[in-house]
């Protein structure tokens, strides 16, 4: 598949939260959507820059997403400069293994590039295997695994 790839816009807000509600089940809509909305009107001036990315299917609609950042570090990452950083990547469950992620996986690598950085980071959680998966085919490496706990007081 050809996806086509590009940075999100305003009119795209109904589906993108959509999926997002999706990669993150348990967040509010309402929540989702104005974090979306500030993303999308961000102003890059005295801001870390970030960009959304959204891949389109042959009909226009949206077939995934990948949000991108800068971060001063990432684990396993040179510490001297920023590291590009993937904050969440989807794509429906319909358009996976078609080229879609990838797509927009190397959009965002291209991103980071022309924000100076020669590295890019992620994380998964630790039983999401195909997320690993992908992004193992993708050439990132794991670095390191956690667990965190929690008690009541």
């Amino acid at each position: 598949m050809d996806a086509r790839i590009r940075l999100a816009q305003e009119i795209d807000t109904d589906e993108l939260v959509q999926m997002m509600a999706s990669l993150w089940p348990d967040a509010a809509m309402d929540e989702l959507r104005l974090e979306l909305i500030s993303a999308l009107n961000r102003e890059s001036a005295g801001s870390v820059p970030s960009a959304m990315l959204v891949a389109r299917g042959d009909d226009d609609s949206l077939i995934g997403f990948l949000e991108v950042g800068l971060r001063s570090h990432a684990d396993g990452c040179n510490t001297a400069r920023p590291v590009g950083f993937v904050e969440g990547w989807f794509v429906k469950e319909s358009f996976r293994g078609r080229g879609v992620g990838t797509a927009l996986m190397r959009a965002a690598e291209e991103w980071a590039r022309v924000q100076g950085c020669l590295e890019m980071a992620s994380d998964a959680l630790i039983d999401n295997d195909g997320s690993l998966k992908a992004h193992e085919a993708l050439g990132f490496e794991v670095v390191d695994r956690c667990v965190h706990l929690r008690k009541d007081l």
